[in-house]
């Protein structure tokens, strides 16, 4: 795994976060894939410092060669709701399944 620097430093919005995504070609392209999935860049990371930084992995077996400009991964700006959590004694609703339960 190696993380590569984008050399952005964005200011997200309060109320908002960064989504960074793999662009749909990079692994099939490229052999890389984005390590953690999607990196989230919350909006109190935007000092000087806070460079924008993906972590990617190559799965193609071959070296892969990354040059400035090379467009491997897309951010996306979402809403990210500040939410209040109510600690309860039980659960009210029924146990509904696991992984792989849904049209069972």
């Amino acid at each position: 795994m190696k993380l590569v620097g984008t050399g952005l430093v964005i200011g997200v919005p309060d109320g908002y976060f960064l989504g960074i995504f793999a662009r749909s070609s990079t692994p099939l392209k490229r052999g890389l894939m984005v390590a953690n999935g999607v990196g989230i860049i919350d909006a109190d990371y935007c000092g000087p410092a806070d460079e924008i930084k993906i972590q990617l992995i190559n799965v193609s077996g071959q070296p892969v060669q990354v040059k400035r400009g090379d467009r491997l991964a897309q951010g996306v700006v979402l809403p990210c709701p500040r939410i209040e959590w109510e600690e309860v004694a039980e659960m009210v609703a029924p146990t509904r399944g696991g992984f792989g339960s849904t049209g069972r």
